[in-house]
């Protein structure tokens, strides 16, 4: 198991004037340093020896004991310790005494791996400093997990909220999800990494982790009293400095306000004063090569505003008017900003580049203070600097006023542009005059015009020009208004021709002659023309559409005659299912049933045909039974109206089976194919799937097809449609009006199954009222819908033959209904009477022993007897 661990250390010293002694070393290689830090004896205070290994190619900075590299000194120290192995537990030191993680800079501790708990200890007192655990899923869960994402799976992270010079870090096995035996940590900020899952294969790359903090302290005393006792060993030994204490124990020194160095040596702090200068001194270096140098930057003293605006010659580029600074390495602009002393530079978007600022304000605060204030020139301005990483205030800078140029901190600094001498930057297509800031220009006098070429007023034939402008736009709109009007009949002429030839295609004259034939059929059914169906959907407009399906797409249409009608345009079919499709609008066109949606008529000029049905207006029974109430749970549908709406579609379907001269079978029977009217009246639609058998066959094989969750298991496996395969989809239907179920929905444990499957399993294991929906079980029959999940159940047997037929359903179905009526109007009748005639029309038990039964005939009397009986004469 890799371990990684990036640390940097926080050094609050700053850069001296000297260091602690003329004969040491403050650099090895391209790193520099300073006092307390140092290599060899008397160059360091202890604990902060460095040694510098001259024998490896590029030289490296180690601090020593332990023997850890260092990459760059600045106010912050890269240590890259070796990868490790880990297996059940692991643990760090830190760089020695004065050392530790800081507790106060939002570092965390990453842990990346499967099915592991991580506990991190405080080895130096022994106490938890947080845990976190981490598990896994598979490979292709975990290959679609975001980047950036340690909430637990693949990464977790411990937040630090105390120093650490040591610590444990235990691992324990969960056994939970995936498990892998490479197990990583690094320590960093809480941004410092981005956790990516590919991460847990390969590795981490070290190179895109942000290094942690190490806070430091001189640790020969535990706060500031007890060192400046100890005057012998007291570290602060510059003038104007002062000591702080230290939040991992020790103290750390600093210059006083006002002043400028390195504590830690005798007079290392000098006054602010010294490092900058409001204006700079005469004859100061201007140039580094063929690099421009301009105040408030220098190169030496009294030359630049501010210690961190002091240069070495081997910066590229200074730009005042952008605030960007653009150093040596080009690809690593945050070593740069690692090795400042200042906050007053801070990352830019642009690769090789830094902003910068002057101060430490904002503009409003600068602008009151004008003894600090650095925009010295009468025609510049402030700007705030942000850092484009963070978005964080970094300070302010200056700039020349729009219309100046020059150098804003420096008095009379901003120069006029005089635009009329940089006409190739200042667009002016005429007279162009200069002011102070600012330019206008004025249009060429008369008789003149700008020539673009020559930049200058030239003589002109205007009406001569105009003429021939004129002549040519007028020649030009008469060949376009020609061209306009030959391009739209010809189009007119190919449109006409199209249609016709998807009329004959689509065999319209067979459909019109099959049509004209049935007296019933022509009276109600029209042969529409495109024109129409164009106009009444607003030329298919996309607001028109009220569904997309698999075999095409339902609008909305006003016809000339105000009827509202849907226009299903289907999808392009093949040339051998047009004599299926005109055979089966001509069947359409005969059904006349108030449950199925009636056929107003088709068009056969489009490509592929196009049919029009009544609008039904108040969506689907599928709709209806998930319907949710605002307040959560699902909208009451009472018992009475889902046994309405059962033996409506059963109605419906008997019609289709055997009422016509020809049995029609749906195929895709579904609660998303039940319409349902602005009464509730239910309407089976969708008929792109039928298909028409003679009434003396009794089945016909074809492709399968159908919707998962309604289709017929024997039609599935065999080919073989008959009207039994609507059957099943009708028991599906039952379902669903039983349960308020999806027709696959989710079981106890998290599958998806189909409900028709789920209901047969639970008839034979549970009770009826643990199965169906519980609203309805509240006050009603539960003979009448014991009744009803038996016919149910009957519906979905896997044999075709051992299922009902439409008609019997139907018939079983107003039973139940004329039952349920009949128990609600006897109810109605004991409320009323509250006082019956002992014995008058009652059996032995009390009960009445006659019962109504209204049907659409009229009332038949029967007991209690015979409807039992009767009940047991109908096929099941």
């Amino acid at each position: 198991m890799a371990a990684l661990l990036p640390l940097v250390m926080m050094l609050l010293a700053k850069q001296a004037a000297s260091a602690a002694s003329r004969s040491c070393r403050t650099s090895c290689g391209l790193i520099d340093f300073s006092y307390p830090f140092g290599i060899g004896s008397g160059c360091s205070l202890p604990g902060f020896n460095l040694t510098c290994d001259d024998n490896v190619s590029g030289k490296r900075l180690r601090l020593s004991s332990p023997n850890v590299t260092v990459s760059r000194i600045g106010r912050s120290v890269l240590l890259t310790p070796d990868a490790g192995t880990l297996s059940s537990a692991a643990s760090w030191d830190g760089p020695g005494r004065p050392f530790a993680i800081s507790g106060t800079s939002n570092m965390s501790l990453f842990v990346l791996g499967c099915g592991v708990t991580a506990t991190l200890l405080d080895r130096g007192t022994g106490t938890t400093v947080g845990n976190c655990s981490v598990v896994c899923a598979g490979v292709k869960v975990m290959q679609r997990l975001p980047d950036g994402l340690c909430v637990g799976v693949g990464c977790c992270r411990i937040d630090l909220r105390v120093p650490l010079q040591t610590f444990n870090l235990n691992l324990s096995r969960t056994g939970d999800g995936v498990s892998r035996d490479r197990l990583s940590f690094l320590v960093t900020s809480q941004n410092g990494y981005r956790f990516r899952p590919s991460d847990l294969e390969h590795g981490i790359d070290a190179k895109m982790v942000a290094p942690a903090l190490l806070d430091w302290a001189i640790p020969d005393q535990p706060d500031c009293k007890g060192a400046m006792e100890d005057r012998a060993t007291y570290a602060c030994v510059s003038k104007d400095s002062e000591c702080r204490d230290s939040p991992i124990g020790g103290y750390v020194c600093h210059c006083s306000t006002g002043f400028s160095g390195n504590a830690y040596v005798v007079d290392g702090c000098v006054p602010d004063q010294v490092y900058g200068s409001t204006q700079p001194k005469a004859n100061c270096p201007a140039r580094c090569g063929n690099v421009s140098v301009p105040f408030p930057f220098g190169m030496e003293l009294g030359c630049f505003a501010r210690i961190h605006l002091y240069l070495t010659c081997s910066h590229r580029h200074i730009s005042i008017d952008e605030g960007i600074l653009r150093i040596q390495k080009l690809s690593d602009p945050g070593g740069f900003l690692g090795d400042r002393d200042t906050t007053l530079y801070s990352f830019s978007k642009e690769s090789g580049m830094v902003k910068w600022a002057v101060d430490s304000p904002t503009c409003r605060e600068a602008m009151l203070n004008n003894n600090e204030y650095r925009c010295f020139s009468v025609h510049s301005q402030c700007v705030d600097v942000t850092d484009d990483r963070t978005s964080m205030h970094v300070g302010y800078r200056c700039k020349c006023s729009p219309g100046f140029q020059g150098n804003p901190y420096l008095e009379d600094g901003c120069a006029d542009i005089n635009e009329c001498l940089q006409l190739d930057k200042f667009t002016c297509n005429g007279i162009c005059h200069n002011s102070l800031g600012s330019y206008s220009c004025s249009s060429c006098p008369r008789g003149t015009d700008f020539d673009r070429i020559a930049r200058e007023c030239r003589a002109s034939n205007v009406i001569l020009g105009i003429t021939i402008g004129f002549s040519s736009a007028g020649g030009i709109l008469f060949l376009a208004a020609i061209a306009v009007i030959v391009i739209r009949r010809w189009k007119k002429g190919v449109r006409k021709q199209l249609r016709r030839r998807h009329f004959r295609k689509n065999k319209g004259i067979l459909l019109e002659q099959l049509v004209s034939s049935d007296p019933t059929a022509s009276d109600s059914t029209k042969i529409f023309s495109l024109a129409e169906l164009e106009k009444a959907t607003n030329n298919f407009d996309h607001s028109r559409v009220l569904g997309r399906g698999g075999r095409g797409t339902v609008y909305k249409g006003i016809l000339t005659d105000q009827r509202v009608v849907a226009i299903k345009r289907a999808k392009l079919v093949a040339t051998a299912e047009i004599d299926q499709f005109i055979n089966e609008v001509a069947i359409l066109s005969q059904i006349n049933h108030r449950n199925v949606v009636k056929l107003h008529g088709c068009c056969l000029e489009a490509e592929v045909p196009l049919l029009v049905y009544e609008f039904v207006s108040d969506g689907t029974l599928y709709d209806l039974l998930q319907r949710e109430q605002d307040g959560g749970g699902l909208f009451p549908l009472p018992w009475q109206e889902r046994l309405r709406l059962a033996t409506e579609v059963a109605g419906a379907l008997t019609y289709l089976h055997s009422a016509a001269s020809t049995s029609i079978l749906h195929r895709d029977i579904k609660s998303m194919n039940v319409l349902l009217n602005d009464s509730h009246t239910a309407k089976v639609s969708d008929f792109g799937a039928s298909r028409s058998i003679p009434i003396d066959q009794t089945h016909v094989v074809t492709a399968v097809q159908g919707t998962f969750g309604y289709l017929d298991p024997e039609y599935y496996h065999t080919g073989r449609l008959t009207e039994k395969s609507d059957v099943y989809s009708f028991g599906v239907i039952l379902v669903e009006l039983l349960t308020r179920k999806k027709p696959i929905a989710e079981n106890e444990n998290g599958e998806m199954q189909n409900l028709s499957n789920y209901f047969l399993w639970a008839m034979g294991e549970r009770h009826l009222k643990e199965i169906v929906d519980g609203h309805v079980m509240e006050g009603e029959d539960k003979e009448v819908i014991e009744h009803m999940a038996g016919l149910a159940r009957e519906c979905l047997n896997l044999r075709g033959q051992d299922r009902p037929s439409m008609k019997d359903v139907e018939m079983r179905l107003q039973f139940l209904r004329a039952r349920k009526v009949l128990a609600s109007r006897e109810d109605d009748e004991v409320v009323i009477r509250r006082r019956p005639h002992p014995g008058a029309g009652r059996d032995d038990d009390g009960r009445r022993a006659v019962v109504a039964v209204a049907g659409h005939d009229g009332t038949r009397q029967y007991s209690l007897e015979q409807e039992f009986v009767s009940s047991l004469r109908i096929p099941r």
